[in-house]
């Protein structure tokens, strides 16, 4: 199809076979209802989300409450120092149980309903009145696990049985993240922010995977791209995960509007680790600190970004990672929502449909060809 003609609604399919040459996936996989729900239970309902790290569950009764559509899962520590995830609904007439997203409880998780009351292993504990009940067994009502794993230090929960366990998915990433993030099992969580996005989640994936905007689009993205050596940016894909990495800019004295000296950094790079489908991993280059950056669907055309800010635990947070971090929140990111929200307005125009990859191995630090691979891994998660 050429991109001068608008994109036919009962077309959705997508010859990916040439992505120097060829089409970019059609507009309407940005928000057409239909796609979105084929993306909803053949990604969503079967990849791995990031509750948080570990060190967030160091006591018993800490629990983070992790939202998958209408999906709801509380995920606990026990008296044992043991991390379970559970269906965050009461057994009896099916209440939610946690509301908040975080948070600490003494014994039980209580439902405020009838006040059915669990144990931290799922257990139930105590149900007022069944006592009266004839074949009533606590056993029979315990909480309905989830599938949860430990990788790398982090804890993901996954609603799918048969989903590939996720130390194979993410495979020799856990290397390039320590050499990255000395840090990393030794962190605890400063700030979490939540940002609703009127666009697709994946226009918020693929403009963060290319840097080809990086010394075009915006002045924040200018001062970003001045502290690494840009020539030497590169983006490096590993069938379900995925780095774009920069070198420092040696010669920079300052950095967010502070000086470097006498501050601590988890790495001088800019450093990031992607995740199938929607978690990366990152540090901004000269800050002391762990960022991850999720990207979860709402709707076709709305998304909420929920970005954990990680720092060492028992060391004074830099006044440069402070003000990277409030860089991030006010300039960076607002920036990049603007683009974000412009480009899922634009690809509704007839005068779209597709657009052209740049693919360029002379322009490795600016080529779109990671773009191309997480569209292609997207495409064939929901036709193939």
């Amino acid at each position: 199809m050429g991109t001068d003609q608008p994109f036919s609604q009962t077309d959705l399919t997508w010859d990916y076979s040439d992505p120097v040459n060829g089409p970019t996936i059609p507009a309407p996989f940005f928000y057409d209802p239909s796609i979105f729900a084929e993306e909803k239970e053949r990604i969503f309902m079967k990849c791995w989300h990031l509750v948080g790290h570990v060190n967030e569950f160091n006591e018993p009764g800490k629990y983070i409450v992790q939202d998958i559509f209408e999906q709801s899962i509380v995920v606990t520590t026990d008296k044992s120092g043991d991390i379970h995830a559970w269906h965050n609904v009461c057994r009896h007439r099916g209440n939610r149980l946690m509301t908040e997203r975080r948070g600490v409880v003494g014994g039980v998780l209580r439902c405020k309903y009838h006040s059915w009351c669990y144990n931290l292993d799922g257990a139930l504990r105590a149900a007022p009145r069944t006592e009266h009940l004839s074949n009533f067994s606590k056993e029979d009502h315990s909480l309905k696990k989830v599938r949860l794993e430990i990788f790398a230090g982090w804890v993901y929960i996954t609603l799918d049985n048969d989903a590939q366990p996720i130390s194979e998915l993410a495979a020799d990433s856990e290397k390039i993240l320590h050499r990255f993030l000395p840090d990393m099992d030794n962190v605890e969580l400063l700030e979490e922010t939540d940002f609703i996005v009127d666009a697709n989640w994946k226009v918020i994936q693929e403009n963060s995977i290319e840097g080809y905007h990086f010394d075009l689009s915006g002045p924040v993205h200018k001062d970003l791209a001045a502290l690494i050596d840009f020539k030497d940016y590169r983006l490096t894909a590993f069938d379900k995960w995925w780095t774009y990495t920069g070198p420092p800019n040696t010669e920079v004295s300052h950095a967010y509007g502070k000086p470097l000296e006498g501050a601590t950094w988890q790495t001088d790079w800019f450093f990031n680790l992607g995740l199938w489908p929607n978690t990366t991993f990152y540090s901004f280059p000269y800050t002391d600190m762990i960022g991850t950056f999720i990207m979860i669907p709402l709707a076709p055309e709305k998304s909420l970004l929920r970005f954990g800010y990680y720092v060492p635990k028992g060391r004074e947070v830099p006044d440069v990672t402070k003000a990277a971090i409030a860089w991030m929140n006010t300039q960076l990111g607002p920036e990049d929502i603007e683009l974000n929200v412009t480009n899922q307005k634009g690809l509704h125009s007839f005068g779209f449909g597709s657009g052209r990859y740049l693919i360029d191995e002379n322009l490795p630090n600016q080529s779109e060809h990671l773009v191309f691979h997480f569209h292609k891994l997207c495409y064939q998660a929901i036709r193939e």
